[in-house]
C-alpha cells in the first residue's frame, strides 16, 4: 500500500474506512473519516482504492472588478495546514494562494494579494517575526488596501494579536484568524473562520482583531479585541473568549452580516502608524504558593518583568524582597493577575503595599501576556522609568477593558 490509499480495516470488533498513511512499530496507520489516527494489524486491512492524484495549479485566480483589496498575511497554523501522509501529522505547509484555493468563497468577497513572512507552528513565533509581521500590515495598509486578514495557528495568536495592536495603529481592519481543527475533519472551523474573517476585513471596523467561532455551531463568529481575547480551550471550536469586556461585534453565518458593538475602533479613525521595536529581554512569571524566591532573581539583567500574581495582584512576602532587588537594579516590574477578570489593587492587603513600596507597577486590569507584549513594545520606546510607569499605566489599545481607550 501507498501513503494516502483507501482502506478499510477490523479494529475493535468494527469495519472501519479511512486512509492509510504509514507503518509504524509494524502497524499500518490510518486515518480515519473523522480525523483521528489508530494503528491495526497489516492482516486487518484490505484496500479498496488508490490514492487520490490531485493536480495543484498555482496562480491563476480570477480577481473581479469593483471588490475590495484585501490582503491575506500568512504565518501558517492550522488554518493553513494539510495532513503529512509521511507520518499523519499536521503540518503547516500551504502558502497564502492555497488558503484561497482552499475557501473558493473568498474570491466573492474581496481581491486578495498575499504575503507569506513566517510558514511557522504557532509555538516558534518570536519577538523578531512580530517585527516583520507587523512591517509587512503596514506596507499592505500604505499600499492602499481595505483590510488585511492574518493566518495563525491558535496557540499563540492572542499574543501576537496584542503585539502588533501596540506595534501597528491602523486606520482599517487587521484580523487574525486560525482554525482549532484541520480541513481534514469534518468538524473543522477553517472555512467558516476564513470566511467571517473575510467579511470581518472589509467591515467599518478600525483596529486589530482575533474572529473565531463564537459558539460550537455554525452560527456566528466572534469579533474580539487584540488585546482583550485568550484561548480558553485547548481543542473547541469556540475557544477564544474577550475577558472583562464585551467582543466588538460578530460575524452571522452563512449570511455573512457584520454587527460592530458601540465600542469597535471604526475604520478610517487615525492614520497608520508602525512603531516595531520591541525590547526582548521581558519576562513573565506566575506566582505559586511556596514559590523559591531565586526564581524571581534570576530575571536579574532583564530590562522587564511582569508577574501573574494571586487574587488582587500578590505574591509571598518572601518574593517581595528579589522584587525590590529587581526594580532597584533598573528592571521594570509589573503585577498582574491570574484571575483574569478584575483589577489588580495592591492597597488592600499589607503585602500588596509592601508591593507598590518595592516599586512594583500595577497592571490595572491586563492580560497577563498583554502587559508582557506591551512592556516589551514600552520598553523598545521609552529609557526614562516614569515614562515607561506612565504608559504601561495607560490605556493605549484597549488593553485596559473598564477604560476608554487613548489610542482607538
Amino acid at each position: 500500500m501507498d501513503s494516502g490509499d483507501r482502506v478499510s480495516c477490523s479494529y475493535a470488533g468494527s469495519m472501519l474506512e479511512g486512509t492509510y498513511i504509514t507503518k509504524r512499530d509494524g502497524k499500518a496507520v490510518i486515518k480515519l473519516g473523522n480525523g483521528y489516527n489508530i494503528g491495526v494489524s497489516f492482516d486487518a486491512v484490505t484496500k479498496t482504492g488508490d490514492a487520490e492524484k490531485r493536480e495543484v495549479v498555482k496562480g491563476g485566480f480570477t480577481q473581479e472588478e469593483g471588490l475590495p483589496d484585501l490582503a491575506i498575511v500568512s504565518t501558517g497554523g492550522t488554518i493553513a495546514s494539510k495532513i503529512d501522509y509521511r507520518t499523519g501529522a499536521v503540518t503547516s505547509q500551504f502558502e497564502a494562494e492555497d488558503i484561497m484555493r482552499a475557501i473558493p468563497g473568498l474570491a466573492s468577497i474581496g481581491n486578495f494579494t498575499s504575503h507569506v513572512p513566517a510558514t511557522i507552528l504557532s509555538e516558534n513565533m518570536t519577538a523578531s517575526i512580530w517585527r516583520e509581521l507587523a512591517s509587512t500590515i503596514y506596507s499592505e495598509i500604505e499600499s492602499g488596501v481595505e483590510g488585511v486578514i492574518v493566518t495563525h495557528g491558535t496557540d499563540t495568536m492572542s499574543y501576537s494579536a496584542a503585539a502588533v495592536s501596540f506595534m501597528l495603529k491602523t486606520p482599517v481592519p487587521v484580523v487574525f484568524v486560525g482554525s482549532q481543527r484541520s480541513a481534514d475533519r469534518p468538524s473543522s472551523d477553517n472555512l467558516m473562520n476564513g470566511l467571517c474573517s473575510a467579511a470581518a476585513a472589509v467591515s467599518d471596523l478600525g483596529e486589530v482583531s482575533v474572529v473565531m467561532h463564537g459558539t460550537s455551531s455554525d452560527d456566528y463568529c466572534a469579533i474580539h479585541r487584540g488585546t482583550r481575547v485568550r484561548k480558553m480551550h485547548t481543542s473547541r471550536r469556540d475557544a477564544f473568549r474577550t475577558l472583562d469586556m464585551d467582543i466588538l461585534g460578530k460575524v452571522d453565518y452563512p449570511s455573512l452580516k457584520v454587527s460592530l458593538n458601540k465600542h469597535a475602533g471604526r475604520r478610517g479613525s487615525f492614520e497608520p502608524e508602525l512603531h516595531a521595536d520591541l525590547e526582548e529581554k521581558v519576562g513573565l512569571v506566575q506566582f505559586y504558593p511556596g514559590m523559591n524566591p531565586d526564581l524571581i532573581r534570576s530575571y536579574d539583567g532583564y530590562a522587564g518583568l511582569v508577574v501573574a500574581g494571586s487574587g488582587l495582584g500578590h505574591t509571598s512576602s518572601a518574593c517581595i524582597e528579589p522584587l525590590r532587588e529587581l526594580v532597584s537594579s533598573g528592571t521594570t516590574v509589573v503585577m498582574t493577575s491570574q484571575c483574569l477578570n478584575g483589577r489588580v489593587c495592591d492597597r488592600v492587603y499589607d503585602t500588596g503595599r509592601d508591593l507598590i513600596e518595592a516599586g512594583v507597577i500595577e497592571g490595572v486590569d491586563m492580560l497577563p501576556e498583554v502587559a508582557m507584549v506591551k512592556l516589551m513594545w514600552v520598553l523598545g520606546m521609552e529609557d526614562d522609568k516614569e515614562k515607561v510607569r506612565e504608559l504601561m499605566l495607560s490605556d493605549l489599545r484597549g488593553e485596559l477593558g473598564g477604560c476608554t481607550p487613548h489610542g482607538l
